[in-house]
């Protein structure tokens, strides 16, 4: 199921990953991407109570560069993989989605036709790495470890578009 895309304005958040270079199909290389980010909470005496996405940065298909994360403001210390960011402020382009990961691609594919149709523009730009997003997430609104039902699975999309 699909909700109808719309447009929304969101304000900088700041969270913590673990950036990894992946290639399609990627699942399961997430798990242990999100264990390592976990155990950083946890050395780190933190809560991981924030939004847990999955970042593209790169996308080449089918080689992606991802960051598992979630936004936080607890000081968490770097090493290995992780990472600190902010997910920029501005419009983003909102859909949810609710079945199975594997249906990920097929509504990612339609909000982007969505988004043609209406002449939006993602914050982008190609390079010859491939095309390089300001900010591009899977938001996993539940996840099997609290939803066991992957026809109950929850992931909202969010895509920053250009400013104009």
């Amino acid at each position: 199921m699909l909700t109808i895309p719309e447009i929304v304005e969101r304000e900088e958040q700041r969270y913590i990953a673990v950036r990894l270079p992946v290639v399609i199909p990627f699942a399961e290389e997430v798990d242990p991407a999100f264990d390592e980010l976990f155990q950083a909470f946890a050395r780190a005496h933190a809560e991981p109570d924030g939004m847990e996405f999955i970042k593209f940065n790169l996308v080449d298909m089918p080689r992606l560069e991802i960051e598992t994360g979630m936004t936080t403001d607890a000081p968490i210390p770097l090493s290995g993989r992780l990472v600190e960011g902010v997910l920029p402020a501005g419009r983003f382009v909102r859909m949810t989605y609710t079945g199975s990961y594997e249906g990920l691609y097929d509504a990612t594919a339609m909000l982007v036709g969505w988004a043609k149709e209406k002449g939006l523009q993602w914050d982008a730009a190609s390079t010859e790495a491939g095309e390089l997003f300001a900010c591009r997430l899977e938001v996993h609104d539940n996840n099997p470890s609290i939803e066991p039902d992957a026809n109950k699975l929850v992931t909202t999309l969010l895509f920053k578009l250009a400013d104009v």
